[in-house]
């Protein structure tokens, strides 16, 4: 059973002969999902992602930014660090304190990096005052290929009728956006200001 088979059920059934049958949410989704933020360079992308974080911490609520890789939540970290924000890293090098991390990831103001392998499947439990503050916010730094992965991301945010919130960063310089003509887009862009 998984909340995110929906958007494959072709799939499934292709290779499977299996249906997918789509049960509803045992309480209505309050998660704000916002469009992506779409930048030119990734050094811009980051920076905005850094700022966003700041900025919702700000209003005590948690947030989990979730990578593609453990190089970027290294690099996150390190950015991180350097405004003095204090954060938990949750990857394949330090899954053996993920139990942990995970407890703390709802408390007001905790922010937590992870790959998007790291934690799939938990529920993140908020803290005291977390769902009046707007609930866990959720950033990603770049969209994958498979639509399910970004849905799980999203996913770990609004969960049981709380509150909470998603958005994507995105670049230009992103495997995905160069697959798909980005200097094109990046020349329109240019000329729009």
């Amino acid at each position: 059973m998984t909340g995110t088979a929906e958007t494959e059920a072709k799939e499934f059934w292709d290779i499977y002969k299996l249906d997918v049958v789509v049960i509803p949410t045992n309480r209505p989704i309050s998660r704000k999902d916002e469009h992506d933020l779409v930048f030119k360079t990734a050094r811009e992308k980051y920076n905005a992602v850094i700022e966003e974080v700041e900025k919702t911490v700000a209003a005590g609520r948690p947030v989990l930014v979730g990578t593609t890789t453990v190089e970027i939540s290294e690099l996150l970290s390190r950015m991180l660090k350097m405004r003095n924000i204090p954060h938990q890293v949750l990857n394949a090098k330090y899954h053996q304190r993920e139990a942990e991390i995970v407890a703390e990831a709802g408390k007001a103001g905790a922010v937590t990096i992870a790959t998007n392998m790291a934690g799939r499947g938990t529920d993140i439990k908020l803290g005291e005052g977390v769902k009046q503050a707007g609930g866990l916010a959720i950033i990603g730094t770049e969209r994958h290929d498979s639509r399910r992965v970004d849905r799980q991301l999203r996913g770990r945010s609004g969960r049981q009728g709380d509150p909470g919130s998603s958005k994507f960063f995105v670049s230009l310089e992103d495997d995905l956006m160069r697959k798909f003509g980005s200097e094109r887009i990046a020349k329109i862009m240019d000329r729009l200001g």
